[in-house]
């Protein structure tokens, strides 16, 4: 009997184990059915909570610089890429930053459009590590809107950002010292009709 007392907590420990594994399990597989089902539903509520919540290092949106500039500094790091089918160069002015968190930064990206008709792309942007997408803020960047180039143009694209402060309250991110911000300029189809438009001068009347 005393051997039947020491067998059965051991079972009954095993057995809770077993069931919280696959409690862990199925609320993994939950999360990911939600995802699933968010992103085929609508791609608008995805990009939604991807900005609300830092998602795959979607960076956030401000209105304004912070209150609040911490005497911390991190390096901020920049990559560039382009595309295949956007015959453009793209690339920042430096290559990192170092500002204090909660300090606003001001970088610049270079972009060259080395065909010979007008044409326009639009940046996707992501930061790594990813946890720091909930604390990087643009307050102005070139991304939030399309970019159109005349043949051979280069232009100058600002980007206006700060680190939020309430990063060094988080554990994943209070120990961090460096964030890459990353684009990627993608082309936007346009109809041919509207390239020729732009791209030859306007008949005069007569």
């Amino acid at each position: 009997m005393d051997k039947d007392r020491t067998v059965q907590p051991d079972e009954a420990r095993r057995s809770q184990s077993s069931r919280n594994n696959r409690r862990a399990v199925f609320a993994c597989l939950f999360g990911l059915g939600v995802m699933t089902a968010i992103t085929a539903a609508s791609p608008t509520l995805y990009t939604m909570f991807c900005k609300a919540t830092g998602y795959g290092g979607t960076t956030q949106r401000a209105s304004a610089a912070s209150h609040k500039v911490l005497d911390r500094t991190i390096t901020v790091r920049f990559d560039s890429n382009v595309a295949q089918g956007l015959p453009w160069t793209f690339e920042p002015d430096v290559t990192k930053m170092d500002v204090k968190i909660g300090e606003t930064g001001l970088a610049f990206f270079r972009a060259t459009n080395n065909s010979d008709k007008s044409v326009t792309g639009h940046a996707s942007f992501n930061v790594t590590p990813e946890v720091f997408g909930a604390y990087f803020n643009k307050i102005q960047c070139f991304c939030f809107t399309e970019q159109t180039l005349k043949p051979h143009q280069t232009v100058e694209m600002p980007v206006t950002f700060f680190i939020d402060p309430k990063m060094v309250d988080d554990q994943d991110t209070a120990p961090l010292t460096e964030v890459t911000l990353s684009y990627i300029f993608y082309p936007v189809d346009r109809p041919a009709a509207t390239a020729d438009v732009t791209d030859k001068p306007a008949k005069s009347g007569g």
